[in-house]
C-alpha cells in the first residue's frame, strides 16, 4: 500500500505541489479558491506518518508550516474545511508535536467561528476567512453535525472551551429538531430552524451527523452524544433499514411518517457498516457490508448511487471514495474475520485496474465504461489509501480504544484522558 500511496503522492508533487489537488489526466492542478489552502498535503500528512513515510511527511509538513496561511479574503465551506484541514492539522499535531500545526489549527478555527452566528447556533454553510462574513442559510445535518470531533479536540488541546461549546450546541440544536419518530430530514434552514427537505436517509448530507453522535461519545465520553446516538440508531433501524430480497440495505423515508420514499443506497452510505460495528452491532454490520460488497462487485467498482430494489445504477460515477473500505477495516478489527482482508484485495485490485494512471489515480466518470475523470480529491490520500493500509496492517497499528477517526480518516487521540 505504501507503494500505491507513493505513486499518487509523486504525481501530486510533480504536477500540483503547493496546490489543493492534482488533476491526474491533464497533469495539472486544481485549487478550490483563488488561493491554495494546501488541501492535499494537510489531508495526506497523517497518512504518511501512519505509514512510516518519514521523509515525505517532513516535506509535506515543511510546505504546510512555511506556506499555508488562512488570512485570506475567501468564502470557504465550514464543513469541508473543518473535516479536511482542521482535522488534518490537529491529527498531525498529535502525531508530531509540531506546535506550528496546532497554531494553524487554532487560527483556522477562530476564523470559522463566525459561521455559528445564526439565530439557532447552527452554522451557515460558508464563512469568509478574513472578514468573518457568512452566507447560505440552507444546509443539511451533515454540515451542521460534523464539527464536534475537530472543534472539541481543539478545546481539549488548548484548554479553551468555546470551540467545543459552539460545535456541541449546533449538534444539539439539530437533534432537538428531529421528528416525533426520531428522524432528521435532508435539508434545514439555520436561521429559522425549519426543515426544507423531509426526506430521511443515512447517505450524503446526513451521514456524518450520525457518525459524530457515536464518535463524540467515544472520543470525549460525552453522555449527551451517547443518548442522542442511542435514540437515533433505534429510529434508523426501525424506519430506514430495508430487509430486501437483495440483502440488508438502508433506504429513504419521510422523517415525519416513516413511510418508505426511496431505495437508493450509495458509496457514501457504505460508511454505515463501520458505524454499526463500532457501536457493537456486528450482526447488522456484517450483513450491510455484504450488500455494499455486492454493489462493488456487480460493476467491477462501486457506483456513486444504486437503486438496490432493482440493482440498477442511479448515478454512475466513482469518486475514489473510501467508505466501503473503512467499514471493512472496522469489521476486520472487531471480528478478526479474513473475509474482510479478501474484500480489501478486491478493492485494491479494482482501484489499480481501473483508476491508476501514469502519474497517480483518477476518479471514474462512469463505472460501466470505466472512463476516467480528471480528478483526485485529497480524501483519496487521507482516507481511501489509509484505510486500505490499515486493513492489511497488523491489528495493533492503531489502538481504537485511544484513537477515533474523524469523517476524513484523521486519527484523533484521546491524549487528554488517562483512560
Amino acid at each position: 500500500m505504501r507503494q500505491e500511496f507513493l505513486h499518487a503522492w509523486a504525481g501530486y508533487k510533480q504536477y500540483a505541489w503547493g496546490h489543493d489537488e492534482l488533476k491526474p489526466l491533464s497533469k495539472s492542478y486544481h485549487d478550490w479558491h483563488s488561493v491554495s489552502l494546501c488541501m492535499t498535503p494537510v489531508d495526506a500528512l497523517d497518512t504518511m506518518i501512519v505509514m512510516g513515510l518519514d521523509d515525505e511527511a517532513k516535506k509535506a509538513k515543511d510546505l504546510i508550516v512555511n506556506r499555508l496561511s488562512f488570512n485570506q479574503d475567501i468564502f470557504v465551506k465550514n464543513f469541508e474545511i473543518t473535516i479536511r484541514l482542521l482535522g488534518g492539522l490537529l491529527s498531525s499535531y498529535q502525531l508530531t508535536s509540531e506546535k506550528a500545526l496546532l497554531q494553524l489549527a487554532e487560527d483556522l478555527a477562530n476564523r470559522l467561528l463566525p459561521a455559528f452566528s445564526s439565530p439557532t447556533g447552527m452554522p451557515y454553510v460558508n464563512v469568509n476567512l478574513k472578514t468573518g462574513a457568512v452566507r447560505d442559510e440552507n444546509t443539511n445535518p451533515a454540515e451542521i453535525g460534523t464539527l464536534l470531533l475537530e472543534f472539541g479536540t481543539l478545546s481539549k488541546l488548548t484548554g479553551k472551551p468555546i470551540y467545543y461549546e459552539k460545535a456541541k450546541k449546533a449538534l444539539v440544536e439539530l437533534y432537538n429538531r428531529r421528528s416525533q419518530i426520531g428522524l432528521v430530514g435532508a435539508g434545514i434552514n439555520v436561521k429559522s430552524g425549519a426543515w426544507t427537505d423531509v426526506t430521511s436517509h443515512i447517505g450524503g448530507g446526513i451521514d456524518s451527523y450520525y457518525e459524530y453522535l457515536l464518535k463524540g461519545w467515544l472520543l470525549f465520553g460525552d453522555k449527551d452524544c451517547e443518548q442522542m446516538w442511542r435514540t437515533s440508531i433505534a429510529a434508523i433501524n426501525k424506519y430506514l433499514a430495508d430487509d430486501s430480497p437483495n440483502g440488508l440495505w438502508y433506504g429513504q423515508a419521510n422523517m415525519n411518517t416513516g413511510a418508505r420514499t426511496g431505495t437508493i443506497f450509495g458509496s457514501l452510505d457504505a460508511f454505515f457498516p463501520g458505524e454499526l460495528a463500532l457501536s457493537g452491532d456486528l450482526e447488522r454490520a456484517r450483513r450491510l457490508e455484504e450488500s455494499c460488497y455486492k454493489m462493488w462487485t456487480a460493476f467491477g467498482i462501486e457506483p456513486e448511487e444504486l437503486d438496490y430494489s432493482r440493482m440498477k445504477i442511479a448515478y454512475n460515477g466513482y469518486a475514489l471514495r473510501p467508505e466501503i473500505i473503512e467499514s471493512a477495516y472496522y469489521l476486520r478489527h472487531f471480528t478478526k474475520d479474513a473475509r474482510y482482508i479478501e474484500m480489501g484485495h478486491t478493492f485494491l485490485d479494482s482501484l489499480v485496474k481501473y483508476c491508476r494512471t501514469e502519474v497517480a489515480y483518477a476518479a471514474l466518470k462512469n463505472v460501466e465504461t470505466k472512463q476516467k475523470r480528471d480528478s483526485m480529491e485529497s480524501f483519496f490520500l487521507a482516507e481511501t489509501l489509509k484505510y486500505l493500509y490499515l486493513l492489511f496492517a497488523p491489528p495493533n497499528t492503531l489502538d481504537l480504544t485511544q484513537v477515533v477517526f474523524n469523517t476524513e480518516a484523521h486519527p484523533l487521540r484521546r491524549t487528554w484522558t488517562s483512560g
